[in-house]
């Protein structure tokens, strides 16, 4: 299975946010609450289906995601909205952050407060799109595949797999946004329950900083992290081992 050194900001970044268990849990809920609004019937809501897998795979208990469910399918859900935000930080780098918040308000004074602070700017929808595609991701445990890995890497080609790599114990497998659906369909064929599977905003190309304002970027970065409004935040920063050797 062939590696690509492209997806790699994202996930150095995502195990960095994977090591925040309180603020996965209360992403997780979120999603899990404006997902139920459409119906608390995981087969007949794909969405909800897909929320609650990967809550199962995140190891949140039974009861906090019925809760969630309950929460967002009764009169009494909290309105949450979605919300995207693109600028640039330090050096020129893209960065896009993906909200859920019940106070649409907040979240654009403190998303706008975050790039002043950290020496970047807000910029207008549709900014970055020449930078990020849209991609299905999906995090396989290997332990949990019985089939032979080269069959199952045919088999997830034929569900539409544009990259399937090996990393960190994992099998990460990468589809366009418009096979996501199709690949959920192929896992379940063969039976496999991802640990996850998002959409993720994948960077067609990066850009190489020097280590002083790679650290600019990332202490940007962490102002977002903080903020229980926000799920998730790409960037475009090539993460050179010079750069990784920093963060140690």
């Amino acid at each position: 299975m062939s590696g690509h050194s492209k997806w790699s900001t994202i996930k150095h970044k995502k195990g960095a946010k994977d090591a925040k268990r309180a603020k996965i849990f209360t992403r997780l809920i979120k999603e899990l609450t404006v997902a139920a609004r459409d119906g608390a019937d995981p087969d007949a809501n794909p969405r909800l289906r897909l929320a609650i897998q990967n809550a199962k795979g995140a190891n949140m208990p039974k009861d906090n995601i019925q809760r969630a469910i309950k929460k967002g399918a009764g009169a009494e859900g909290e309105s949450y909205f979605e919300q995207n935000f693109e600028g640039y930080g330090p050096g020129g780098i893209g960065i896009y952050v993906e909200c859920t918040t019940d106070n649409t308000n907040r979240t654009v004074a403190n998303v706008r407060s975050y790039f002043t602070k950290g020496g970047g700017n807000l910029g207008t929808n549709g900014s970055l799109d020449f930078i990020f595609d849209r991609k299905g991701v999906f995090v396989i445990d290997p332990t949990t595949i019985e089939m032979d890995l080269d069959d199952l890497e045919m088999e997830l080609i034929d569900g539409g797999a544009e990259e399937v790599e090996r990393e960190d114990g994992s099998i990460f497998v990468y589809t366009s946004f418009e096979d996501f659906g199709n690949m959920n369909k192929k896992l379940e064929e063969l039976g496999i329950e991802p640990k996850s599977a998002e959409a993720q905003r994948i960077p067609n190309s990066t850009s190489e900083v020097g280590v002083d304002v790679a650290k600019q970027v990332l202490r940007l970065i962490d102002l977002f992290e903080e903020d229980d409004d926000v799920n998730n935040i790409y960037h475009n920063m090539e993460l050179t081992d010079e750069i990784m050797a920093s963060m140690e």
